[in-house]
């Protein structure tokens, strides 16, 4: 269960490669086998959070974001496609959800949804949701995630009104895979994640050239005032 944060304003930095959009193929919806227990409070920040990071007024609007996490086991997938769910419901918008994750299980099984494990085409997963995988933009070149793949990776989130970057913990590679999008939300854990190195990360982030949006903290046990962790 995440407890989540005011995120910050919102900051663009993504890098407009042209490349042709792919185009999605339309398929049955797949079936998410086991889908969460209802959470009145849970559900509510969800919300909270699609409304404060998409729907600001602001002059540089947010429609691409990045989820990570700062501990190496925190998982995010339940959590991206929560938020996807959210933004999805909200309007007739086409939502994509796109794995990122290059050390991890793939979006498709770690979700346990349906279908081809092997497909390399966004497929959609429900009303307005869609699931990009990552053979749809992954190059198999041993350079080509500097190059061709993030062109296609950034050709890809531009299929979509509005994406979900699911990406692998915070690492060196994140900043890099991080302009694909407008900017970052960072994942803390509670009870493990100590103030001192999510500060230290965030501005790491920073000097990268990677806007943070916000953060959301994970694991929370027991209640925890407002805005603890909003400004890191």
């Amino acid at each position: 269960m995440s407890s989540l944060t005011s995120p910050f304003a919102a900051k663009s930095s993504a890098e407009n490669i042209a490349e042709p959009p792919r185009v999605k193929v339309l398929r049955e919806p797949a079936i998410i086998a086991a889908a969460p227990p209802a959470n009145d409070f849970y559900d509510q920040q969800i919300q909270a959070l699609v409304q404060q990071l998409f729907f600001q007024a602001s002059a540089t609007p947010v429609r691409h974001i990045g989820i990570a996490s700062v501990e190496p086991d925190t998982e995010t997938a339940q959590l991206c496609l929560d938020v996807g769910l959210a933004l999805a419901a909200l309007g007739p918008h086409d939502v994509g959800l796109v794995d990122v994750r290059l050390q991890a299980t793939p979006l498709l099984t770690q979700l346990k949804i349906t279908g081809d494990q092997d497909a390399d085409e966004s497929r959609q997963i429900g009303p307005n949701l869609w699931l990009a995988p990552r053979r749809s933009w992954l190059d198999d070149s041993p350079q080509g995630l500097w190059d061709h793949s993030l062109g296609r990776l950034r050709a890809t989130t531009l299929e979509f009104d509005f994406s979900i970057l699911c990406l692998d913990p915070i690492s060196w590679l994140t900043p890099k895979i991080s302009k694909a999008c407008d900017g970052l939300i960072i994942v803390l854990t509670a009870n493990k994640t100590r103030r001192l190195v999510a500060v230290e990360i965030q501005e790491r982030l920073r000097r990268g050239q990677v806007p943070v949006l916000g953060s959301i903290l994970a694991d929370r046990r027991f209640p925890v005032p407002e805005g603890l962790y909003r400004n890191l």
